[in-house]
Protein backbone atom coordinates (compact mmCIF):
# COMPACT_ATOMS: atom_id res chain seq x y z
CA UNK A 1 0.00 0.00 0.00
CA UNK A 2 2.32 2.78 1.21
CA UNK A 3 6.04 3.14 1.63
CA UNK A 4 6.92 1.50 4.95
CA UNK A 5 10.18 3.39 5.40
CA UNK A 6 9.87 6.66 7.26
CA UNK A 7 9.71 8.14 10.71
CA UNK A 8 8.09 6.56 13.74
CA UNK A 9 5.25 9.07 13.45
CA UNK A 10 4.59 7.96 9.86
CA UNK A 11 4.73 4.27 10.83
CA UNK A 12 2.14 4.76 13.59
CA UNK A 13 -0.06 6.86 11.32
CA UNK A 14 0.20 4.27 8.55
CA UNK A 15 -0.60 1.33 10.87
CA UNK A 16 -3.61 3.11 12.37
CA UNK A 17 -4.90 4.03 8.94
CA UNK A 18 -4.48 0.50 7.61
CA UNK A 19 -6.35 -0.89 10.62
CA UNK A 20 -9.15 1.65 10.10
CA UNK A 21 -9.45 0.67 6.43
CA UNK A 22 -9.64 -3.04 7.29
CA UNK A 23 -12.26 -2.42 9.97
CA UNK A 24 -14.37 -0.21 7.73
CA UNK A 25 -14.26 -2.79 4.92
CA UNK A 26 -15.37 -5.61 7.25
CA UNK A 27 -17.71 -3.62 9.47
CA UNK A 28 -20.63 -5.01 7.50
CA UNK A 29 -20.88 -8.52 8.94
CA UNK A 30 -22.13 -11.64 7.20
CA UNK A 31 -25.22 -11.48 9.44
CA UNK A 32 -25.93 -7.99 8.03
CA UNK A 33 -25.46 -9.41 4.54
CA UNK A 34 -27.88 -12.25 5.40
CA UNK A 35 -30.54 -9.78 6.58
CA UNK A 36 -30.25 -7.85 3.31
CA UNK A 37 -30.22 -10.92 1.02
CA UNK A 38 -32.01 -13.72 2.93
CA UNK A 39 -33.20 -15.69 -0.13
CA UNK A 40 -29.74 -15.67 -1.73
CA UNK A 41 -28.13 -16.91 1.51
CA UNK A 42 -30.80 -19.65 1.98
CA UNK A 43 -30.38 -20.94 -1.57
CA UNK A 44 -26.57 -21.05 -1.60
CA UNK A 45 -24.79 -20.17 1.63
CA UNK A 46 -21.31 -20.93 0.23
CA UNK A 47 -21.76 -18.62 -2.78
CA UNK A 48 -23.29 -15.93 -0.55
CA UNK A 49 -20.28 -16.16 1.78
CA UNK A 50 -17.88 -15.90 -1.19
CA UNK A 51 -19.80 -12.91 -2.55
CA UNK A 52 -19.73 -11.22 0.86
CA UNK A 53 -15.94 -11.79 1.13
CA UNK A 54 -15.38 -10.51 -2.43
CA UNK A 55 -17.33 -7.33 -1.69
CA UNK A 56 -15.41 -6.75 1.55
CA UNK A 57 -12.07 -7.33 -0.20
CA UNK A 58 -13.08 -5.00 -3.01
CA UNK A 59 -14.08 -2.24 -0.57
CA UNK A 60 -10.77 -2.62 1.29
CA UNK A 61 -8.70 -2.61 -1.93
CA UNK A 62 -10.60 0.39 -3.33
CA UNK A 63 -10.14 2.34 -0.10
CA UNK A 64 -6.41 1.57 -0.13
CA UNK A 65 -6.12 2.66 -3.79
CA UNK A 66 -7.97 5.91 -3.08
CA UNK A 67 -5.80 6.63 -0.04
CA UNK A 68 -2.65 5.83 -1.99
CA UNK A 69 -3.65 8.32 -4.68
CA UNK A 70 -4.45 10.99 -2.08
CA UNK A 71 -1.13 10.40 -0.33
CA UNK A 72 0.76 10.75 -3.59
CA UNK A 73 -1.19 13.85 -4.64
CA UNK A 74 -0.57 15.63 -1.34
CA UNK A 75 2.84 14.11 -0.50
CA UNK A 76 1.52 13.01 2.91
CA UNK A 77 4.38 10.77 4.01
CA UNK A 78 7.05 13.41 3.35
CA UNK A 79 4.97 16.05 5.15
CA UNK A 80 4.44 13.80 8.18
CA UNK A 81 8.18 13.06 8.25
CA UNK A 82 8.88 16.82 8.15
CA UNK A 83 6.41 17.36 10.99
CA UNK A 84 8.16 14.60 12.96
CA UNK A 85 11.55 16.27 12.44
CA UNK A 86 10.18 19.66 13.53
CA UNK A 87 8.69 18.16 16.70
CA UNK A 88 11.87 16.18 17.46
CA UNK A 89 14.05 19.29 16.96
CA UNK A 90 11.77 21.31 19.24
CA UNK A 91 11.96 18.64 21.94
CA UNK A 92 15.77 18.60 21.71
CA UNK A 93 15.94 22.40 22.00
CA UNK A 94 13.58 22.31 24.97
CA UNK A 95 15.72 19.62 26.67
CA UNK A 96 18.84 21.79 26.16
CA UNK A 97 17.00 24.83 27.50
CA UNK A 98 17.53 26.69 24.24
CA UNK A 99 15.14 29.56 23.61
CA UNK A 100 14.95 31.08 20.16
CA UNK A 101 13.26 34.23 18.95
CA UNK A 102 10.81 32.21 16.89
CA UNK A 103 9.89 29.81 19.71
CA UNK A 104 6.20 29.69 20.47
CA UNK A 105 5.07 30.80 23.88
CA UNK A 106 1.58 31.24 25.22
CA UNK A 107 2.08 34.97 25.76
CA UNK A 108 3.26 35.56 22.16
CA UNK A 109 0.98 35.94 19.18
CA UNK A 110 1.86 33.27 16.56
CA UNK A 111 2.17 36.03 13.94
CA UNK A 112 4.89 37.75 15.97
CA UNK A 113 6.72 34.45 16.37
CA UNK A 114 6.56 33.80 12.63
CA UNK A 115 7.79 37.34 11.92
CA UNK A 116 10.79 36.78 14.20
CA UNK A 117 11.84 33.96 11.87
CA UNK A 118 10.85 35.34 8.48
CA UNK A 119 11.80 39.02 8.76
CA UNK A 120 15.59 38.39 9.01
CA UNK A 121 15.38 36.10 5.96
CA UNK A 122 13.41 38.73 4.06
CA UNK A 123 15.89 41.44 5.09
CA UNK A 124 18.75 39.32 3.71
CA UNK A 125 16.85 38.91 0.44
CA UNK A 126 16.21 42.66 0.27
CA UNK A 127 19.92 43.39 0.81
CA UNK A 128 20.85 40.87 -1.89
CA UNK A 129 18.33 42.34 -4.31
CA UNK A 130 19.61 45.88 -3.60
CA UNK A 131 23.16 44.76 -4.37
CA UNK A 132 21.97 43.18 -7.62
CA UNK A 133 20.05 46.34 -8.50
CA UNK A 134 23.12 48.52 -7.84
CA UNK A 135 25.32 46.26 -9.99
CA UNK A 136 22.72 46.28 -12.76
CA UNK A 137 22.42 50.08 -12.63
CA UNK A 138 26.23 50.43 -12.85
CA UNK A 139 26.30 48.06 -15.80
CA UNK A 140 23.49 50.03 -17.45
CA UNK A 141 25.43 53.30 -16.95
CA UNK A 142 28.53 51.78 -18.56
CA UNK A 143 26.51 50.44 -21.47
CA UNK A 144 24.78 53.81 -21.90
CA UNK A 145 28.16 55.61 -21.98
CA UNK A 146 29.44 53.14 -24.57
CA UNK A 147 26.28 53.59 -26.62
CA UNK A 148 26.54 57.38 -26.45
CA UNK A 149 30.22 57.22 -27.50
CA UNK A 150 29.36 54.91 -30.41
CA UNK A 151 26.53 57.26 -31.37
CA UNK A 152 28.88 60.28 -31.24
CA UNK A 153 31.45 58.51 -33.42
CA UNK A 154 28.73 57.48 -35.87
CA UNK A 155 27.48 61.08 -36.09
CA UNK A 156 31.04 62.30 -36.64
CA UNK A 157 31.63 59.77 -39.44
CA UNK A 158 28.26 60.65 -40.95
CA UNK A 159 29.21 64.35 -40.86
CA UNK A 160 32.54 63.65 -42.59
CA UNK A 161 30.82 61.50 -45.19
CA UNK A 162 28.27 64.23 -45.85
CA UNK A 163 31.05 66.81 -46.26
CA UNK A 164 32.83 64.57 -48.81
CA UNK A 165 29.58 64.01 -50.72
CA UNK A 166 28.96 67.78 -50.75
CA UNK A 167 32.49 68.42 -52.06
CA UNK A 168 31.95 65.83 -54.81
CA UNK A 169 28.66 67.48 -55.77
CA UNK A 170 30.33 70.92 -55.91
CA UNK A 171 33.19 69.51 -57.99
CA UNK A 172 30.72 67.89 -60.39
CA UNK A 173 28.79 71.15 -60.72
CA UNK A 174 32.01 73.11 -61.42
CA UNK A 175 33.12 70.47 -63.93
CA UNK A 176 29.81 70.74 -65.76
CA UNK A 177 30.22 74.54 -65.98
CA UNK A 178 33.60 74.32 -67.71
CA UNK A 179 33.45 74.97 -71.49
CA UNK A 180 33.66 71.47 -72.87
CA UNK A 181 34.37 72.57 -76.50
CA UNK A 182 37.41 74.56 -75.47
CA UNK A 183 38.66 71.69 -73.33
CA UNK A 184 38.24 69.23 -76.20
CA UNK A 185 40.09 71.57 -78.54
CA UNK A 186 42.84 72.15 -76.06
CA UNK A 187 43.13 68.39 -75.45
CA UNK A 188 43.42 67.66 -79.19
CA UNK A 189 45.98 70.40 -79.63
CA UNK A 190 48.05 69.12 -76.70
CA UNK A 191 47.98 65.57 -77.99
CA UNK A 192 49.11 66.64 -81.43
CA UNK A 193 51.91 68.73 -80.05
CA UNK A 194 53.14 65.85 -77.99
CA UNK A 195 53.29 63.46 -80.94
CA UNK A 196 56.87 62.87 -82.00
CA UNK A 197 57.62 64.36 -85.36
CA UNK A 198 58.00 61.74 -88.02
CA UNK A 199 61.26 62.06 -89.91
CA UNK A 200 61.17 61.42 -93.54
Amino acid sequence: MFNQSGTRRWTHFHSALQLAVQRSAHKWSFEDFTECFPLYVEEDKNSASATFNSISDYIEAQNLRDLDKLFKDYNVQENIDILHKIVADAKERKARGEIRKDSWREDIDPRASACAKTIPVLEQDVARLRRQLKETEELNRELQEQLEEANRQTNEVNGQTLEIVNQLERTCEEWEQLPSEEIEGWTVQTLESLKPSVRA
